[in-house]
């Protein structure tokens, strides 16, 4: 097989319009790694309750989006990998940051299910009830945004107007923070992405996400989220260099 770790680390970071973010940063992000000498990816741990969320997520979408829908991904993922012994000693940071010199022929399985398996991680971690924006999190928003209702208001925008499934982001791109959205299992740090950046907070907006408990009222959904972001995490994420 031609492509290698050396093919991966080679490029050292992911180059958006001049800034370099590195994939050490990436994996830091989530803390996404290969936990056995096998080199399979693992679901993390969630680090807390399926209620813990409760009444805005319940319980039960929490069970079956953990435990069905993203370990399917892991799974996935480690299939797509198993003759590919040196893609498997890369982090999942360095797999989509790269994601065009992965071989043509599982590039659509690592980008949906590598894909799936980094933003499900993500969104876990910045999910906790009880917390209120940090002072770093209030400033960066308002410089760039005007205000946090402003900010809330696009971001809800951008995840209400994703036509089908997929995600929508804060992302900081060139110092600046700006909401994008992204179909299916696409993030920002995949080298395929029409916009680049450090992901500093999602949400899903797959329907499995939510109708459960709220159907098809896509818009309660990502109103009642704003009671579950970790703003501890968020400003944890934006500060780091």
């Amino acid at each position: 097989m031609k492509t290698s770790r050396k093919t991966f680390i080679k490029a050292g970071a992911l180059t958006m319009s001049g800034m370099l973010l590195g994939v050490d940063k990436l994996s830091a992000i989530t803390a996404i790694h290969q936990t056995n000498e096998d080199n399979l990816h693992k679901l993390q741990p969630l680090g807390y309750a399926y209620n813990s969320l409760e009444p805005w997520i319940d319980a039960q979408t929490m069970e079956i989006h953990y435990t069905k829908h993203h370990q399917a991904y892991v799974n996935k993922l480690n299939d797509a990998l198993q003759s590919y012994s040196e893609l498997r000693k890369l982090s999942l940071a360095e797999l989509l940051g790269r994601l065009t010199n992965v071989p043509e022929g599982i590039r659509g399985a690592v980008r949906n299910n590598g894909g799936g398996h980094w933003n499900h991680t993500f969104f876990w971690s910045i999910l906790k009830t009880g917390t209120q924006p940090g002072t770093e999190t209030l400033k960066r928003i308002t410089n760039d945004f005007g205000s946090i209702d402003a900010f809330k208001e696009k971001f809800e925008k951008a995840a209400t107007s994703q036509f089908g499934s997929g995600w929508a982001w804060l992302i900081e791109k060139n110092g600046k923070l700006q909401v994008i959205a992204t179909a299916n299992q696409d993030n920002p740090i995949m080298n395929t992405a029409e916009i680049m950046g450090k992901p500093i907070l999602a949400i899903d907006v797959w329907e499995h996400a939510y109708y459960l408990k709220y159907q098809n009222k896509r818009a309660d959904y990502v109103k009642a989220f704003w009671n579950v972001v970790n703003w501890e995490r968020v400003e944890s994420i934006l500060t780091s260099k």
